[in-house]
């Protein structure tokens, strides 16, 4: 078979959230795709540092990190992008006057509000990172922070329509649902990554094959014809979904290679 890439989401898709681990038989067939010669790649909206160590330690080709804001091969950075420090510390500014919480994730570090959040949600995130060593060293509110994708939270309290004004400039913005957002800089996604993927590497988007299960992985669904959705997958990707495989727990990934010939 002609070589493919491959762009694997993590949390839901590669990662069961039910068990909180790597499926033997998923961990099985991405080792048999290498060997069949084809690309594979972590496509995440996690910036670089916030990547399990886990998955940097596995064999992959190569990583597309913070919705395409950073892309890596091997050990070369093909593509690094951030947002420029003052226009971030605007963001910052932007987000606090109209009461809403955010996170900052850079590929060195991750930025957290100072004071204790109201959204529980965000809390959780900082133990999380916390356990990562991220999000010690500075704060977002001390300004100074490179960083290259943000999410923030809001509520009734939040004036959501300042804001989306103010981001509308030069930022995308996804919908994560439950008043939480996740912001890229303009024509930066899961999907833009994979376009460069493919320009690099001289292949075509039937080429490309992308396993995902969340909203967020819709742009990688937009991207290419071969979208392959988790048994359990936010709804929004059917319209762009050819092939539904098994859940995590029952070896989808391993289910879905075999099932196109991958493997």
């Amino acid at each position: 078979m002609k070589r493919k890439a491959l762009f694997f989401d993590i949390d839901g898709t590669l990662l069961s959230e039910v068990t909180g681990e790597v499926p033997s038989s998923a961990v099985n067939a991405l080792e048999r795709a290498l060997a069949c010669g084809h690309l594979t790649f972590i496509n995440t909206g996690r910036t670089w540092c916030a990547l399990p160590a886990e998955f940097k330690r596995m064999e992959f080709s190569g990583y597309v990190c913070g919705c395409g804001t950073y892309i890596q091969f091997g050990d070369e950075i093909l593509l690094k992008r951030s947002i420029p420090v003052r226009r971030g510390e605007e963001i910052v500014k932007v987000l606090r006057e109209n009461w809403a919480d955010m996170i900052l994730e850079g590929t060195d570090d991750c930025f957290l509000p100072e004071r204790h959040s109201r959204f529980e949600s965000l809390e959780g995130t900082r133990r999380y990172f916390r356990n990562m060593g991220l999000g010690l060293e500075r704060y977002a509110e001390q300004g100074g922070c490179e960083f290259d994708k943000f999410v923030f939270y809001t509520d009734a309290l939040t004036n959501k329509e300042v804001i989306f004004s103010n981001l509308s400039a030069d930022m995308d913005l996804m919908d994560r649902r439950n008043g939480f957002y996740e912001a890229a800089p303009r024509g930066f996604s899961k999907g833009t990554g994979i376009e460069y993927v493919l320009r690099h590497f001289g292949m075509e988007k039937e080429d490309a094959y992308v396993f995902g299960d969340s909203s967020n992985d819709l742009a990688m669904f937009q991207a290419v014809p071969h979208a392959v959705a988790m048994g359990k997958h936010d709804p929004v990707l059917e319209p762009h979904t050819e092939f539904v495989t098994r859940t995590v727990e029952e070896d989808g990934l391993a289910f879905a290679m075999e099932h196109y010939g991958l493997i």
